[in-house]
């Protein structure tokens, strides 16, 4: 019987990259599609209008595709899409590795091949690790949805104005994070 060898966050941070994207699920390496250019045009967006709202009233920072440290032994590293991290939370200095810890909010962008389990999947594990939310991005429906809980979520349209507790002061009108406003 073979033994199975797991990764840790160590090993994943001295990969070599290669132009390829990874997470780390309980000790076990998993390549990322690289992003369409819709859903890049999203993240950028959506990283600049948050990113912008973040520095200028001074409550935390985000971070573009950089990895949190949600799980050890096993190790499980997650990168969402953008997310948000509360100025009471930060790290100084920063961490040399990755973030210890979820974001406030994890923001991932839907792509044409995610299937519904793996998005569940991701959901549940950001909350489970502490995120306070979830945002799924859907470009292709031009909407939202904020899960705060496993079983609670709001779902926010393109004429609709977005707006997370989690991220005190914060709102855009949706069609703005889809370059439609």
């Amino acid at each position: 019987m073979a033994t199975r060898t797991f990764l840790t966050a160590d090993d994943l941070l001295k990969l070599p990259r290669n132009g390829k994207r990874y997470e780390l699920v309980e000790g076990v390496l998993v390549e990322m599609t690289p992003p369409g250019d819709e859903h890049a045009a999203v993240a950028a967006v959506i990283a600049e209008v948050l990113g912008s709202f973040v520095r200028h009233q001074g409550i935390g920072e985000i971070r573009v595709e950089g990895g949190f440290l949600v799980g050890r032994n096993p190790d499980t590293v997650r990168a969402p899409d953008i997310a948000f991290i509360a100025k009471e939370r930060l790290i100084r200095p920063r961490p040399k590795g990755y973030y210890p810890g979820a974001p406030d909010v994890a923001i991932e962008i839907l792509s044409p091949n995610d299937t519904f389990y793996e998005v569940q999947e991701r959901i549940e594990a950001w909350l489970s690790a502490g995120a306070k939310s979830v945002w799924l991005v859907d470009p292709a429906r031009c909407l939202v949805m904020v899960h705060s809980h496993r079983y609670q979520r709001q779902v926010f349209e393109a004429s609709d104005t977005l707006s997370d507790p989690a991220i005190p002061g914060f709102s855009v009108k949706v069609a703005e994070l889809f370059g439609e406003g």
